[in-house]
């Protein structure tokens, strides 16, 4: 699986931002995508992720209620839409591929398999 990230920029604080990761490969049905983010000198962290199936989507707490997961089959993409972006919410966002056929959401950024080039999002106050 080939996986590659988009739609970063710059927003001011409370702005929206929607981004986008266009996916390549065989049985993408069997996958969960996920989107973490890395922030300098932190870990890469859990944002949230969509089963490909059937396009169930799970969101970190931090972001419940602004960020909105959702893929588009005939597209093979997956989207991130953010809303009321926050400063410290400024990091590089990466999208990710975990081949899991049980549909189970995992949250750790070891479990997923592929990995798309990160798209920066900054965030002025």
């Amino acid at each position: 699986v080939q996986l590659q990230a988009s739609g970063g920029g710059l927003v001011q604080a409370g702005g929206s931002l929607r981004l986008s990761c266009a996916a390549s490969g065989r049985a993408l049905s069997t996958y969960v995508m996920g989107w973490f983010r890395q922030s300098p000198g932190k870990e890469r962290a859990f944002v949230g992720a969509v089963r490909w199936n059937d396009g169930t989507a799970y969101c970190a707490d931090s972001v419940k209620g602004r960020f909105t997961i959702s893929r588009d089959n005939a597209k093979n993409t997956v989207y991130l839409q953010m809303n009321n972006l926050k400063p410290e919410e400024t990091a590089v966002y990466y999208c990710a591929a975990d081949q899991n056929i049980g549909g189970v959401v995992r949250t750790r950024n070891y479990a997923y398999d592929f990995w798309g080039q990160g798209t920066q999002v900054t965030v002025s106050s």
